[in-house]
């Protein structure tokens, strides 16, 4: 089901802007540039699909890639967690502090005594738990039911401790914050709430290296981002970089999420902040969250052109579509998450309104984002047939 925009909401406070804009882009990058083996993601373009879909070029910026991660959130909560920890020791030592000092003995020291705390679904807290395991902080992660036992395995390996919540991702973002008072730790969340901005905002700057990499190595800028949602903290970084970036030769920007957990859409569409009731759990286990995120939904309001659901199938038919080339096309393994931004595309060059609202066509040169590889092997073998070694081969 697809909304259109016709009427942006107001510019977001100029703090959030800043800290999504160049500066913040560049501040992100020197973390990345001070970690070991780091480089760009890659961009494929896909021209056989591009053609069979009657667009002019189609990107993708593959974050399956990104740091043994296999997935953006490794830009964020790892980000986060490192510039709080230096930004406590700045405080304590007196003096200013670079991402190569996180390796430092005074440092180091100091992070022991920390523990940082934060729900997820499980790429965010795999990167929470490789910042903590970095930094030499502790690491408390809160999950729900329906977290799989190998996304849980996964964080796990880098020392976190995981607690397992019974319910919904909401009641663990509840319950993580409640343990987080009660015991002195330092919540790492990606969504915000009243009183609680600055390292959400951390966490969505983390972001903005990725659509600086995807537009440093393009060569004409995109048309249109379609870009997946949970709670909204990826869309609203890119989008706004992008926006600020490029000028009036921003690209239209459409939100993508899953029909049954459609929180930013249901909020578009009231006008309004809107919780939705929890239903039955999607495939796009990342993107099920049933509040946005008061700061996303700030700068997504200003900036989004249209928001699209999808139905279950949907996201399954762009994994196996990416997995099974057109052409000459590069093969990709695209998680179930991963490959939401692409079946936006799809779902809205089918829908007329869809296509008239946002000025598809031959002439578009259309960027989406790989969000995860395979984070659960499992699972993506079981939705597309051949494991993700067999595909990547």
């Amino acid at each position: 089901m697809f909304h259109a925009v016709t009427d942006k909401g107001p510019a977001p406070r100029p703090q959030l802007a800043a800290a999504l804009g160049d500066e913040g882009r560049a501040k992100a990058q020197a973390f990345l540039e001070a970690l070991p083996g780091y480089q760009p993601t890659p961009l494929v373009a896909l021209p056989a699909l591009a053609r069979a879909s009657g667009i002019g070029a189609l990107h993708v910026k593959d974050e399956g890639k990104r740091l043994g991660l296999k997935s953006f959130k490794a830009l964020g909560g790892a980000y986060a967690v490192i510039s709080l920890v230096l930004d406590e020791a700045s405080r304590r030592l007196g003096r200013p502090l670079t991402p190569a000092d996180i390796t430092s003995k005074e440092v180091r020291a100091l992070a022991a005594s920390m523990t940082v705390a934060c729900a997820t679904d499980g790429n965010h807290g795999r990167s929470v738990a490789w910042g903590a395991e970095l930094a030499g902080t502790a690491c408390e992660i809160f999950i729900h039911a329906g977290v799989s036992e190998g996304r849980a395995a996964a964080m796990a390996t880098f020392g976190a401790h995981i607690n397992r919540v019974q319910g919904s991702y909401d009641d663990s973002v509840a319950l993580a914050a409640e343990m987080a008072r009660e015991h002195g730790w330092t919540v790492v969340s990606d969504t915000s709430w009243e009183g609680y901005e600055t390292i959400p905002l951390t966490v969505m700057q983390g972001y903005t290296a990725m659509i600086g990499e995807a537009l440093d190595a393009l060569a004409e800028p995109p048309t249109h981002l379609f870009l997946q949602a949970g709670v909204g903290g990826m869309a609203a970084a890119v989008a706004s970089y992008a926006t600020q970036r490029l000028g009036a030769a921003a690209p239209k920007v459409t939100v993508v999420e899953p029909a049954r957990a459609a929180c930013l859409h249901a909020t578009a569409k009231a006008g309004k902040l809107v919780t939705i009731p929890h239903g039955e759990p999607t495939v796009m286990a990342m993107l099920e969250c049933a509040t946005p995120s008061p700061i996303g939904w700030e700068v997504l309001r200003h900036l989004v052109d249209g928001y699209v659901t999808l139905e279950e199938d949907e996201a399954v038919a762009a994994m196996r579509r990416l997995a099974q080339p057109h052409g000459h096309d590069r093969a990709i393994v695209a998680g179930e998450s991963g490959a939401t931004g692409l079946a936006g595309m799809f779902a809205c060059l089918t829908d007329p309104s869809a296509r008239d609202h946002l000025g598809l066509g031959a002439h578009s040169r259309i960027l989406v984002f790989n969000s995860e590889g395979a984070t659960d092997p499992t699972i993506y073998t079981d939705i597309v047939g051949r494991s993700p070694e067999e595909v990547a081969s």
